[in-house]
């Protein structure tokens, strides 16, 4: 472990218990100054045929700061700072074990000689009616913040880890870059959109993003459910396998939904113009949701997911599975107990892989 590598263990530990020992998540400072973040620790450990087994670990901090002027008006930004790269820089696996923001995800953001803001917006709220309001929102913003969104299967701190069950690996949503996002939510109803320049591709080159979410908030017997349907596009800056440019085009969609008072349900699905050169055209992912209640501990779950891609150019397919169980030591503090399977098949001569990914993982949110 390098010295910084240390310096970022001795403060995830401090941190812990600091938090551990306080009440304050999301603390206000003053009705209108606020702040908050996660700090997350992981560390896992492979073992994959034909390639050597290894355990590497991560950690990222992300503070986040808010500043409500009025009750309509935002002005929020959030950082990240991480150590080491975990398991994603040395494993031959195309998808990352973890799919959080590490080390070198937080430098030179996009190409845009950038580090450590992730995010820094404004927004302001119409309110015209008690259910229809439309937000507008501009600034450095995650297009994962408003579309591709699932109750159980979307966030890399407290839920799945492996990119596959975080969001649409068919997708191709980008994060941290200038753009803009629009909200409308009208009775159950509720529409958004965004679109963001993006300063570097993996081709190198800048492209626009847009993208636009339809969903729909059920209630019934069994509890809440939330179905969405998501159209993505770019504009032609991806090369194909003759050098040209093409866009990116993607359709998907992602249903969760309660299943009474211990067991919930959720589904992506998705496909992707393969104009372009790409690794996956189709998702198809699911799994299971499972609270602690069941054995008292209402607050803990464990997570059950798996996803299957079909994959384009120098893919067959990916395969992925996870199952993890959360324990929630009290509001802000979890351990997290993580296993995963994941192969993947080559149309070329490139020895097929697969393996198993077990890691522990610790996150304070406050």
């Amino acid at each position: 472990m390098n010295k910084k590598s240390k310096w970022y263990f001795k403060l995830t530990i401090v941190m812990s218990l600091f938090f551990i020992q306080t009440s304050a998540i999301g603390y206000d400072i003053t009705d209108k100054f606020s702040i908050g973040g996660i700090l997350a620790g992981a560390y896992q450990y492979k073992w994959v045929n034909g390639d050597d087994d290894i355990g590497r670990g991560a950690v990222p901090f992300q503070p986040e700061i808010s500043f409500r002027p009025t009750a309509n008006d935002e002005i929020f930004s959030k950082f990240g700072f991480a150590a080491d790269n975990g398991l994603n820089d040395v494993t031959d696996f195309n998808l990352s074990p973890w799919a959080a923001s590490l080390e070198d995800d937080v430098k030179d953001i996009n190409g845009r000689n950038r580090d450590y803001l992730l995010t820094a917006w404004y927004k302001h709220t119409f309110v015209f009616a008690e259910s229809n309001a439309l937000s507008l929102t501009g600034g450095i913003i995650d297009s994962t913040d408003y579309v591709d969104e699932n109750a159980y299967a979307n966030d890399e701190y407290t839920q799945f880890m492996n990119e596959a069950l975080v969001n649409a690996p068919s997708g191709f949503s980008p994060s941290y870059d200038i753009g803009g996002a629009l909200e409308w939510a009208f009775g159950n109803w509720t529409i958004k959109g965004v679109g963001m320049n993006v300063g570097e591709n993996d081709d190198g080159n800048d492209y626009n993003f847009f993208a636009a979410q339809m969903g729909y908030t059920v209630n019934t017997s069994f509890g809440e459910g939330n179905y969405r349907l998501i159209g993505q596009a770019t504009t032609k800056e991806f090369l194909n396998e003759n050098g040209s440019k093409e866009s990116l085009k993607a359709v998907f969609i992602s249903f969760d939904q309660q299943l009474g008072k211990i067991f919930g349900a959720w589904i992506r699905l998705g496909w992707q113009d393969d104009d372009a050169l790409i690794d996956y055209d189709t998702l198809l992912s699911g799994g299971l949701n499972i609270t602690g209640k069941w054995y008292g501990r209402e607050n803990d779950n464990i997570g059950i997911g798996y996803a299957y891609l079909d994959g384009k150019n120098d893919f067959n397919h990916t395969q992925v599975a996870e199952v993890y169980w959360r324990f929630v030591l009290n509001d802000y503090f979890a351990i997290t107990a993580d296993a995963q399977y994941m192969q993947n098949e080559y149309d070329t001569d490139e020895a097929d892989i697969d393996g198993f990914i077990l890691g522990i993982r610790g996150a304070v949110e406050f």
